[in-house]
């Protein structure tokens, strides 16, 4: 590819009509080794002349950057853990010794949501950011997003984060124009700029896009599914891959939702939902490379159908800020490694994230399980559901306490027959021994610019 910044890729509007984006997305595996080692090879070459970070955690571990030439190659090297950036940034502000460009080359940084303190911010070259919105470009169109589409734009546009300003450059890049509300300007705007602009796209975080569907009728006085909207585009949360959640999005608006997944130490997304809605192609495969971790083994296993396990990342032609064999705590399924839509890449769904897996007597339980099944007793519950993980670390051995929101029209009398049902439900479909409060619906704070946090870690003051 040939950089050069501009707002959209010259033949963005000749794509309108073809099956991806990128050819690449439907290159046979052989090709995609082929490139990808091509790459690597050209990664660790830059690195090595680049990066004090990466020099000194292969000498540490006694391996050479010639020495990496082959996929299998790359299990020779270390993990790079979110904890080693942390401290690389905190060694030399703002972006690490792992600053691999010389700084008047940057162009743009972001900022990662900090959930554990400061957030991590992030360096980009103009080569880093065409690529940037290459990679978010091919996520959109798999997930329907086609060049002059007016797209409203429903994740947060402030504090630095991938969801704000690199969506709307990813947008614009791929010919498509972005209405620029964001979650921050609250549900009234964005349902306002929704019926003035009438966009066929809308991205945001699956709850948030469901709670702008459920105020459509009190806000605008016409149901959200009479809006023309034609897709959803969900991210940032789990929800998107949640059956409940989905069906609810879709029934609200009356359009296609699919599932897009990223990170900021990587780029805006890479993998993403095709119209088949059987799981996220990795549609990047040429810029990065991904390895599955079995986490109670800690081998490398192949993407077969039905395998899990955290995906761990290696960028290619990451100049700024590059990783080597990143450990995402992405803890994902692989669905399938065949699609009807022609794309090479395998399908899989987030379960959830390392971090937030809780232990519960020796169960794992990811908090996204627990709200998926909340989520198939609809109407009886709201589908809100918040897990009190008051205790230290990640693991107990009482019954983990979950307050969940009763359905709006049910009355409370039901409350002990309703709790009996989840603790049922929970113990036979994820093995584990929960604790239940039933609460009014629209206990917790609806969704916003934020993301939902499904765990907190201690009980709160109940009304």
């Amino acid at each position: 590819m040939e950089f050069g910044l501009q707002y959209r890729r010259p033949d963005a509007l000749e794509k309108k009509e073809a099956n991806c984006w990128h050819s690449f997305e439907m290159a046979p595996l052989n090709e995609v080794r082929r490139v990808q080692e091509e790459k690597l090879v050209e990664q660790m070459a830059y690195l090595k002349e680049n990066s004090d970070f990466y020099r000194d955690i292969l000498a540490d571990a006694g391996v050479g950057f010639d020495d990496i030439r082959t996929l299998e190659d790359l299990q020779k090297l270390p993990y790079t853990f979110k904890t080693d950036i942390r401290k690389s940034l905190a060694a030399s502000k703002p972006f690490g010794r792992h600053l691999a460009a010389n700084p008047r080359d940057i162009v743009q940084m972001q900022a990662s949501s900090g959930t554990t303190g400061s957030p991590s911010y992030i360096a980009l070259t103009e080569p880093d950011l065409e690529m940037w919105h290459e990679m978010t470009a091919r996520c959109f169109f798999a997930n329907g997003i086609r060049p002059s589409d007016m797209v409203l734009h429903g994740f947060s546009l402030a504090k630095g984060f991938v969801g704000g300003i690199p969506v709307m450059q990813a947008l614009q890049y791929m010919g498509a124009i972005d209405v620029p509300i964001g979650a921050d300007g609250g549900a009234d705007r964005l349902l306002r700029a929704c019926i003035d602009t009438r966009p066929r796209c809308i991205v945001g975080a699956p709850n948030f896009i469901l709670h702008l569907g459920e105020k459509a009728e009190e806000i605008l006085g016409v149901k959200a599914s009479e809006l023309g909207v034609e897709r959803i585009i969900v991210g940032g949360e789990p929800g998107g891959g949640i059956p409940a959640i989905r069906n609810r999005i879709e029934k609200l608006w009356g359009a296609k939702c699919c599932e897009m997944l990223g990170g900021t130490d990587l780029g805006v997304a890479y993998w993403a939902e095709c119209d088949h809605q059987s799981g996220m192609h990795m549609v990047n495969m040429d810029h990065i490379i991904t390895e599955l971790l079995d986490p109670d083994t800690g081998n490398i296993i192949p993407f077969e159908e039905g395998a899990q396990g955290e995906m761990v990342y290696t960028a290619l032609g990451r100049q700024a800020s590059p990783m080597l064999r990143f450990r995402s705590g992405d803890f994902i399924e692989v669905l399938g490694t065949i699609c009807s839509c022609g794309r090479t890449g395998p399908k899989i769904r987030c379960i959830g994230r390392t971090d937030d897996m809780l232990i519960v007597r020796g169960a794992n339980v990811f908090p996204s399980a627990i709200h998926s099944i909340v989520n198939d007793l609809l109407p009886e519950t709201n589908g809100v559901m918040r897990v009190v993980a008051d205790f230290e670390g990640h693991t107990t051995q009482v019954a983990l306490k979950i307050i969940v929101e009763r359905g709006p029209t049910r009355n409370p009398d039901g409350d002990t027959a309703l709790k009996s049902q989840i603790e049922t439900r929970l113990r036979d479909a994820l093995v584990f021994k929960a604790n239940v409060t039933i609460v009014a619906a629209d206990t917790f704070e609806k969704p916003g610019a934020a993301k939902v946090t499904l765990t907190l870690r201690e009980f709160p003051d109940l009304p």
